[in-house]
C-alpha cells in the first residue's frame, strides 16, 4: 500500500505497480507522470465517480483496478489504453457500459455487484477476453456477438435478470467455468428437506480455519458429536461467482460422496439470522492442490516451485474428482469452479473437491444438458494438464501416455465429442 504523499512528493517514481485506499475523491493527476513506467494501478477502495479524459497517457498500464468506488459509468477513455488488459470495477454503482469503453485487448473483465443492464455488443471484439465476471447485476440479455469470443474460458453471470440461456455459450471452444445460478431461467433441483437442523446454541465456535469470497469457516465442536466438526457462516453478499445462498443449496443438494466434504446439517436460530452449514474437518494432512490464477496465468492455476506430482496421486486424484462429477452431473448440478485450488489431498493422492460458490442446477433432461457437462469436463481436462505439467515422472510410462490422451480428449474444440464423465470414469479405471 502506498500513500497520496510518496505519490505528491515524487517517491514513486519509476513504480511499476501502485495501489492507494484513503478516501480519495478525485483521481490524483500526478499518476500520470508515471507513464512511463506503471503497469498495474489500484485505486480500489476510494471515492472516486470519474477518471480524466487523458488517463490513457498512461501506455504500459496492463491492470486497472477500481472496485469499490462510486463509479456511475464504466469511464470510455479506458477504451483508448492501448496496453490495458485487465479490467475491474466491483461494486461500484455502473449502470452504463458504452460500447467504446473496452479496449480490444481485454483478457480479464471484472463488473461483479453492479447496476449494469447492458452489455455492449463490442464485447464481441475482445478477442482475447478468456475471463468475465459479471454477477450480481441486472442484466437480461448477454450480446449475440459475444459469439466471438473464441477464447473465452470462465464466465460468470450469477444473479442476474436473464431469461433465457444465452445458448451461443455452448459452442465456444475453450470455455470451462461457467456460474449462471440466481437467474429467471435458472433450475431449480430438489434440496433435500430431511437435512438435519443443528441449533446454535449447540455449537462452540473455536479458531477460524479460513475465509472466502462467499462466508468465514470456523473449527468448532458440536454438542454430542464426537469430533470437531467445520461450520461455514455466509455473509449473505454477492461473490464473484454469485450468491450464497445458491452455493448453500448446491452444497446440501450433492449429496454424499467420498470426495465430498460431508453436510451434516444446517445451522438454525443463529442470532444474527445467518446461513450456514456444519460439516466434516477436512483432515490437517490435507493440502490445497494448487493455487489460484495468477495475474498473468489469468484463468489457469498456479503451483508451488518443486511441485511433483507421482502416477500414484495423478490417478487416485483423477479417480476420485471424475467420480464425484459424475454424481453432480446425474443430479443436474455443474461445478462450475473445477480447479486444482479447489481440491484437497494427501500425500496418497487421497482428495476432497470443495468450494460450490460457482454451482449451478440445470434440467438434465434439457437439450443443453449434454454440452453443459462437457464444459465441465474440459476444466477437468485442465485439471489433469496441470498436474502432467508439474510431474517429474517418466513421459513415456504407459499411465503417463493414457492420462495424456484422455486430457487431450477433454481438452478438444468440438465440445460433443469430449467424453462424459461417465466414460472418463471408465477410462481412468482401467488404470
Amino acid at each position: 500500500m502506498h500513500t497520496l504523499e510518496e505519490l505528491k512528493n515524487g517517491q514513486l517514481k519509476g513504480a511499476k505497480h501502485i495501489k492507494i485506499a484513503c478516501g480519495l475523491n478525485e483521481f490524483p493527476i500526478e499518476i500520470l507522470d508515471l507513464a512511463d513506467t506503471l503497469e498495474i494501478l489500484d485505486l480500489s477502495q476510494n471515492n472516486l465517480s470519474s477518471l480524466p479524459p487523458n488517463f490513457d497517457k498512461l501506455s504500459k498500464l496492463k491492470i486497472a483496478f477500481f472496485s469499490d468506488n462510486l463509479f456511475t459509468e464504466l469511464p470510455e477513455v479506458l477504451g483508448k489504453c492501448q496496453s490495458l488488459e485487465m479490467i475491474g470495477f466491483k461494486s461500484n454503482q455502473i449502470k452504463i457500459v458504452s460500447e467504446n469503453a473496452l479496449p480490444k485487448i481485454t483478457r480479464w473483465l471484472i463488473l461483479t455487484n453492479n447496476q449494469i443492464e447492458i452489455i455492449p455488443k463490442s464485447l464481441g471484439n475482445c478477442y482475447r477476453l478468456q475471463k468475465l465476471a459479471l454477477a450480481g447485476n441486472k442484466i437480461k440479455e448477454l450480446p449475440g456477438e459475444m459469439v466471438n469470443c473464441q477464447n473465452l474460458e470462465l464466465i460468470r453471470i450469477s444473479a442476474n435478470l436473464l431469461t433465457y440461456f444465452p445458448n451461443w455459450l455452448l459452442q465456444l471452444p475453450k470455455l470451462s467455468w461457467v456460474a449462471y445460478a440466481g437467474n429467471p431461467f435458472s433450475e431449480m433441483a430438489q434440496i433435500p428437506n430431511d437435512l438435519s437442523k443443528i441449533v446454535w446454541t449447540d455449537l462452540t465456535i473455536n479458531e477460524q480455519l479460513g475465509q472466502g469470497a462467499s462466508g468465514i469457516i470456523y473449527k468448532s465442536s458440536l454438542k454430542g458429536f464426537g469430533e470437531e466438526v467445520a461450520v461455514k457462516i455466509f455473509k449473505g453478499e454477492v461473490t464473484s461467482d454469485g450468491l450464497p445462498l445458491n452455493e448453500m443449496n448446491a452444497c446440501m443438494a450433492a449429496g454424499n460422496h467420498p470426495n465430498l466434504v460431508n453436510v451434516l446439517g444446517k445451522i438454525a436460530n443463529h442470532p444474527q439470522q445467518k446461513e450456514g452449514l456444519v460439516m466434516s474437518l477436512i483432515p490437517s494432512n490435507y493440502n490445497n492442490l494448487g493455487n489460484p490464477p495468477s495475474f498473468e496465468s489469468c484463468s489457469r492455476d498456479i503451483f508451488n516451485q518443486g511441485t511433483n506430482f507421482t502416477i500414484s496421486q495423478m490417478i487416485n486424484i483423477s479417480k476420485g474428482i471424475a467420480s464425484v462429477c459424475k454424481q453432480l452431473h446425474s443430479l443436474g448440478i455443474n461445478h462450475g469452479d473445477l480447479y486444482a485450488h479447489n481440491i484437497m489431498f494427501d500425500k496418497d493422492g487421497n482428495n476432497l473437491l470443495g468450494d460450490f460458490g460457482a454451482a449451478t442446477f440445470y434440467d438434465v433432461n434439457s437439450d443443453m444438458a449434454e454440452a453443459l457437462q462437457k464444459i465441465e469436463v474440459r476444466a477437468f481436462g485442465c485439471l489433469l494438464d496441470d498436474m502432467l505439467m508439474n510431474t517429474y515422472e517418466n513421459k513415456l510410462f504407459p499411465n503417463i501416455k493414457l492420462l495424456e490422451h484422455l486430457r487431450d480428449n477433454c481438452m478438444q474444440n468440438d465440445i460433443l465429442k469430449r467424453p462424459s464423465f461417465e466414460e472418463i470414469v471408465a477410462n481412468i479405471n482401467e488404470l
